[in-house]
């Protein structure tokens, strides 16, 4: 099949292009505007492929949307493309409401263009593929799990502006006819991590000898999701998912954060060990919380491993251990990154 994808630069997105060079004939568009967390460096070892292309453009831009989905004439648009840190989001929410709302309106409408002009089997084989987060439901207590049918809640500017676009989807299918999947996924890790996140960014100041920040008390609970576990999951949610159909997709990994970090710094320790011996535990360090940070997120990923035979390969352990292992091999990679952008920086004090 041809997959049309947005956001194919970014962390997951890439992933997801990734696997579907590797373990698939599907053929892949890239479609990504290359902010400043996108980079083609991590699609470079699939881009000599004859069965990828990239086209450098903006999802708010309804006319370079057109453009792509008339040349390369997709069966299948997944739709990735998003502005996605929360910290970001309380400093800056107009980029989170014009790329994931306004973004998402211009995908839906060029889609919709596109396929009603579709005939036949073509028109019954297109596939609309929402990608979203369990953010969208808000927090839990100490017990339960998000489902499908658990109501939305979102109480970050980020989390709400996903929450509408999720809406958006939905409802075009339903008013417009349009076949949408939605997917809402828990925590990522792994490879090619933007390091303004919690498990690349302890990584890169663990080694930079700096406080490592836990907010809070670093109690709040989240699902960790391999980020290869998750592109083979979208695969199977657009390869065999039902129109219309929600699919959540966790880890099965629930891990407090603080304790994220603690298992970060003891693969840290035994594979680049502190030249003073000392652990590098000692190096965190609790700061003011982020403000609304949810207290706990857990994913009820029964439906996915029921209905389409989806199951996570990596448990935590042995992905935080690939995930440590590869910023250790790969510093050539983010160190300019860091450098470029300051992505070790702390944001979203402005409340």
């Amino acid at each position: 099949m041809r997959i049309l994808l947005t956001g194919g630069a970014g962390f997951i997105g890439s992933a997801l292009v990734r696997q579907l060079i590797d373990h698939s004939e599907h053929e892949v568009l890239n479609f990504d505007k290359l902010t400043y967390a996108g980079t083609l460096t991590t699609v470079e070892k699939v881009s000599s492929s004859n069965r990828y292309r990239f086209v450098q453009g903006d999802i708010c831009d309804g006319a370079a949307v057109r453009a792509a989905i008339e040349e390369f004439r997709p069966e299948i648009i997944t739709h990735l493309a998003a502005e996605s840190h929360v910290d970001r989001s309380i400093d800056g929410p107009d980029a989170f409401i014009q790329t994931n709302i306004v973004g998402t309106f211009q995908m839906l409408t060029e889609a919709r263009r596109y396929w009603q002009t579709l005939e036949g089997a073509a028109k019954e084989a297109f596939r609309f593929h929402h990608i979203s987060t369990d953010e969208v439901f808000g927090s839990l207590g100490d017990t339960g799990f998000f489902t499908e049918e658990t109501p939305y809640d979102p109480r970050s500017p980020y989390s709400a502006s996903k929450a509408s676009s999720d809406h958006l989807v939905s409802a075009w299918g339903h008013t417009f006819g349009l076949p949408v999947l939605i997917t809402n996924c828990s925590n990522n890790y792994g490879p090619y991590h933007f390091p303004e996140k919690l498990v690349p960014l302890m990584i890169v100041k663990a080694l930079a000898g700096e406080t490592l920040p836990v907010y809070g008390k670093g109690d709040q609970v989240r699902d960790w999701l391999f980020v290869e576990d998750h592109a083979r999951a979208l695969q199977t949610v657009f390869e065999k998912g039902q129109i219309g159909r929600t699919y959540n997709i966790g880890g099965n990994n629930e891990k407090q954060n603080v304790e994220v970090v603690n298992t970060v710094c003891s693969i840290l320790d035994r594979l680049r060990p502190r030249a003073d011996g000392q652990s590098y535990a000692t190096q965190i360090g609790y700061v003011a919380d982020r403000p609304g940070h949810d207290k706990r997120y857990a994913i009820d990923a029964s439906r996915i491993r029921d209905e389409l035979g989806w199951s996570p390969a990596e448990t935590f352990d042995s992905g935080i251990e690939k995930t440590v292992g590869w910023y250790l091999a790969n510093e050539s990679w983010w160190r300019p990154i860091v450098e470029k952008s300051g992505a070790d920086q702390r944001r979203g004090l402005a409340a």
